[in-house]
């Protein structure tokens, strides 16, 4: 498996940064790939040497989900699990369950680790994080300590810094919608007659006082016009509302559903058993609007929502970027046929956006991606080392905007200007036709392509053992990102032979052979263009199938 070019330099800082500190903290947000990441760090500190190491996660389906992902990354690497269903250190890397590590029997018998990862890292304040980190490191005052969040800034503003000395890397919404692994929001900033109102609303230690902010917006006008206006701008997408307490919440939910909108609730106070029904028939589609309370921040998603309302103010931007963050995901075709994605509409009724301003301060990378060491500043506040691009402290919260002004880009206003995805890639992409309307490229194990129909890009892939198949719909960029993670993961850096020299070199015969009779004339050909021309030719039929497919469903579901 290959990691994309900013994975790869995500890699290299981190790993830099441990060397140097003993200690990282990476910032990576929803799309950038963060546990394929994880696992690539954690394989690189601990290869051939011997080493231990630990990964750490609250959660039993992230912590088999970074196992599967790590195994993936690193064959080679044994590991072992410690949770409420056994406890083994048998492996080089064990994945363990903190509220299972934490209880003092089990922490007891973790063996000297020389690696300590923790996913999810904003979680390192509760006391069971730092009990492990503590035992870690009495165990082994050499141990590192690596965390990767993308959340960093607490909603109770307590800091990372007690654990992490540093923050190697940031990777930005921005790049990640600029390279098509996330769709681009579309903000409509709404007042609905409260704004003046929620601008007075007090600040609590931790947010907004949000029973003041119910009193505002928990009103029948209000309501209506939150509904007529998410009629007007996205009744056809699926949609996840926030709201400010659960009485708010459920007036909201009661609304849509009296419009005819099928809509339903999910909140803190509901048991297991209901939220999971609540969400099980919106992911099925037979729900169209999720309301919440602050439960689908994190963790959580969907992507076929194309919607976020917000219907509350929020005090932090880390608490908006990820409720917004919940609408920004691509979607894979085979697992939601039919759906197209092209961007997600944001209908802010709070002040969120005016108040924030952005979803973050772009950073240009130009000039300083090829090597591992990030351009860095450090925080009065705290004096931590972090990177240059960074408006706000990933450890302590301080706000650069303060002393540095402003500069961010408004929601939505992102310059979409393409990453050169053709250029970066580790494969070398074959334009087949010279009208750029179908681009592909081969592996050893693999090929994928993307393809221009009416107004819409089509990414199709397929591999040894595995026909081809409908990657991803919409915009260019979307399609190039998916192709390209095909390749990645279906070949190494062995099979990734982009700059090989045979690879300009003039056709094979046999190549020659099966190609149509201009080809044969065509002395600027290249083996590899041949490559990539006999893969389209040969698979035609399936792409054909697949793209037409494609396209007669895309007219009836487009969102």
């Amino acid at each position: 498996m290959l990691l994309r070019p900013r994975q790869k330099l995500f890699v290299e800082r981190c790993v830099a940064a441990l060397d140097t500190h003993a200690n990282t903290l990476g910032v990576a947000p929803t799309g950038a790939g963060k546990t394929i990441m994880l696992s690539a760090v954690a394989g690189k500190m601990i290869d051939d040497s011997g080493a231990r190491a630990a990964v750490l996660a609250h959660r039993d389906e992230l912590t088999a989900q970074n196992r599967e992902k790590f195994a993936r990354v690193n064959p080679a690497i044994t590991t072992s699990v410690v949770d409420a269903s056994g406890k083994s250190w048998g492996g080089r890397v064990t994945f363990a369950m903190v509220p299972t590590l934490s209880r003092s029997t089990n922490l007891n018998a973790m063996p000297a680790l020389d690696l300590l990862v923790i996913d999810e890292a904003h979680h390192v304040t509760a006391d069971s994080y730092r009990r492990i980190i503590d035992q870690a490191l009495k165990r082994n005052p050499s141990c590192r300590v690596f965390g990767v969040t993308a959340t960093p800034n607490r909603g109770d503003r307590k800091g990372l810094r007690e654990v992490f000395s540093n923050v190697s890397d940031q990777i930005r919404i921005g790049e990640l919608i600029r390279s098509g692994h996330l769709v681009p929001p579309r903000t409509f900033v709404i007042d609905v007659g409260v704004r003046d109102e929620l601008a007075r609303v007090r600040k609590t230690a931790s947010d907004f006082d949000m029973s003041e902010v119910e009193r505002i917006m928990n009103r029948t006008p209000v309501t209506d016009a939150v509904i007529r206006n998410w009629r007007e701008k996205a009744a056809d997408r699926q949609t996840v509302v926030f709201c400010s307490t659960v009485d708010h919440a459920r007036g909201v939910t009661d609304a849509f559903n009296a419009a005819g909108i099928a809509a339903a609730l999910v909140h803190g106070e509901m048991g297991d058993a209901e939220r999971k029904t609540a969400l099980s028939a919106y992911a099925a589609g037979d729900i169209q609007v999720v309301v919440n309370v602050a439960v689908l921040t994190e963790g959580w998603d969907h992507p076929p929502t194309s919607c976020v309302v917000l219907l509350r103010p929020s005090s932090y931007k880390s608490t908006m970027i990820q409720m917004v963050g919940r609408g920004l995901r691509t979607v894979d075709p085979n697992e939601h046929p039919g759906i197209v994605k092209t961007d997600c509409v944001v209908l802010d009724f709070g002040t969120s956006s005016l108040m924030h301003g952005s979803l973050e301060q772009e950073v240009d990378l130009a000039g300083h991606e090829a090597s591992g060491d990030a351009p860095t500043r450090t925080c009065p506040q705290c004096e931590a080392d972090i990177p240059l691009g960074c408006h706000e402290c990933p450890l302590c919260g301080f706000i650069f905007e303060s002393i540095d002004g402003g500069g961010d880009i408004p929601l939505g206003d992102f310059v979409m200007s393409e990453i050169d995805l053709l250029k970066r890639s580790s494969f070398r992409w074959c334009d087949l036709f010279g009208d750029d309307a179908a681009l592909m490229a081969n592996g050893f194990s693999a090929w994928a392509g993307v393809f221009f129909l009416n107004g819409r890009w089509y990414g199709v892939g397929a591999a040894k053992g595995v026909a081809p198949r409908l990657l991803a719909i919409g915009e260019r960029m979307v399609g190039l990102a998916a192709a390209d993670d095909w390749l990645n993961e279906h070949e190494s850096d062995e099979s990734a032979h982009k700059t090989r020299r045979w690879l300009s070199q003039p056709p094979t015969d046999r190549q020659l052979a099966y190609l149509p009779a201009d080809y044969r004339h065509d002395f600027g050909l290249t083996r590899y263009q041949a490559s990539a021309l006999l893969s389209f030719q040969f698979n035609r039929n399936a792409i054909r199938s697949l793209v037409f497919g494609a396209d007669g469903q895309d007219l009836a579901r487009a969102a």
